[in-house]
């Protein structure tokens, strides 16, 4: 993983064989963003996506495992317990075209990953709602 920061934003590439939310994580860790917006594309061979149940308050995960397109990588970056906190969602593409997603909890790179975070000057914190049953913006 190599990155470079251009004032407000991070331009990072993730390479082969790294895991793409450990590496998101640690740039902002080591640049200390406490708020700020990700967006990413690329390709995965396998990655793990779930999709959330309101009326159960659980996650269902799945792993996805081949050749993938990252059709679209979107998320927030705040802050849970003075860490990083990074709520993403990917969607990703088959050879056939199919495409699959959901809520990221890991993915590996299959060639490279282009990433920009977007810094926003401030802080939004995450509190868990037991309504709801997720981590919510805490402002």
């Amino acid at each position: 993983m190599e990155y470079r920061r251009f004032d407000d934003k991070i331009v990072a590439r993730i390479d082969k064989g790294e895991e793409i939310v450990e590496k998101l994580a640690l740039i902002c860790e080591k640049e200390g963003v406490k708020l700020g917006y990700i967006t990413a594309i690329g390709a995965v061979n396998r990655f793990t996506a779930g999709v959330f149940s309101p009326a159960e308050k659980t996650y269902a995960s799945r792993e996805f495992c081949g050749d993938f397109e990252i059709v679209s990588l979107t998320g927030t970056v705040t802050c849970k317990e003075n860490k990083e906190y990074l709520h993403l969602h990917m969607s990703a593409g088959d050879e056939s075209g199919k495409v699959f997603g959901g809520h990221l909890n890991r993915a590996c790179v299959s060639a490279t990953c282009e990433a920009v975070i977007f810094v926003f000057n401030g802080e939004v914190g995450r509190e868990f709602s037991c309504e709801v049953g997720l981590n919510l913006f805490k402002f």
